[in-house]
């Protein structure tokens, strides 16, 4: 078969895939509460914490890209190996965005 092809194909159909199950779930997790006479509206407070959701993955992303260029500027200064230096610079950097967005998360929670 052709990869050029196939491949793809099968990544949408995957994604597909998992959106399709996720919602049905959510259905009929949601159709269950109503059959059992518990508001829907409820199902959104386990979410607690989503506003800050943007400002994570905006922290995490400004991360990867720092690493991505600390990684070539370590490639092209240093003796290591390619591959190590661009992956280790996006995780260290990716997670010290994650971090970061924690921090910032609890001090607001603090104040309120």
């Amino acid at each position: 078969m052709n990869e050029a092809i196939v491949i793809p194909v099968s990544f949408f159909a995957f994604v597909f895939a998992i959106l399709y199950v996720f919602w049905t779930t959510r259905n009929k997790e949601r159709m269950a509460m109503i059959e059992r006479g518990t508001d829907p509206q409820s199902f959104k407070m386990r979410w607690k914490g989503t506003n800050f959701l943007s400002l994570k993955f905006g922290l995490l992303f400004v991360g990867v890209a720092i690493g991505v260029l600390v990684g070539n500027i370590l490639d092209m200064n240093t003796s290591l190996e390619e591959g190590t230096c661009y992956v280790s610079m996006i995780f260290l950097f990716g997670g010290l965005g994650l971090i970061a967005g924690y921090l910032i998360q609890s001090k607001k929670e603090d104040k309120e």
